[in-house]
């Protein structure tokens, strides 16, 4: 057990204890609390340690969403707005300017409320150094497309019984807020989690 911990460690190099767990688990197939049995017993004999760089200062969560990490949200935010300005500026026949009009709307159709849906509910992922890693994020596309259908479809819905009904400018506005509002719990989700785990992060084994 000793041996796989610290190949793990050292080959996969998990960011936190979870993630350290999680991994143990896929290779050994050992329950949590075991895991942790033996993982708070090397770290009493010094076999394992943690990092003193766990100790570094960690941005304050306003500040967070003005952090490099956060580059996805603005990206987020920067597209649908971009698009709500083309939906409502660019004819639909006024060539060749429509076709960026009509890429960005289907981005923000079929992409962005997924993919901010996809990233409040799972807002961080395991940094494994393996190919899965492309699986994952052929996953998470995937996924983005597929929720964004379905919660455009719910959101259509809602709005056929309202007052507004179903328009361009209504679903366009309501896709907006939806989005945002994903995006900005995904933001404050994330920075939750990685604020929990900040002095949990980086190990080393004693023999280092």
């Amino acid at each position: 057990m000793e041996d796989v911990i610290i190949k793990i460690i050292k080959e996969q190099k998990p960011q936190t204890t979870s993630q350290l767990i999680k991994i143990i688990q896929s290779t050994t197939n050992l329950p949590e609390k075991e895991i942790i049995a033996v993982l708070d017993q090397f770290e009493a004999e010094n076999k394992i340690q943690l990092n003193p760089k766990r100790e570094q200062a960690f941005v304050s969560g306003g500040n967070y969403f003005f952090d490099p990490e956060s580059v996805w949200y603005w990206a987020i935010i920067v597209v649908a707005i971009a698009t709500i300005v083309t939906v409502f500026t660019i004819p639909q026949d006024l060539y060749p300017l429509a076709y960026f009009r009509n890429i960005l709307g289907v981005i923000f159709v079929l992409f962005l409320p997924g993919y901010a849906f996809i990233k409040a509910f799972f807002p961080m992922k395991l940094p494994t150094n393996t190919s899965s890693e492309n699986l994952y994020d052929i996953e998470r596309f995937a996924l983005s497309v597929g929720i964004s259908i379905a919660l455009t479809s719910i959101v259509g819905l809602i709005l056929y019984y309202t007052p507004m009904g179903i328009s361009l400018t209504s679903i366009t506005l309501s896709l907006l807020a939806l989005t945002t509002a994903l995006a900005t719990a995904a933001t404050a989700r994330e920075y939750h989690a990685k604020s929990i785990t900040k002095q949990d992060l980086y190990f080393r084994t004693g023999e280092n």
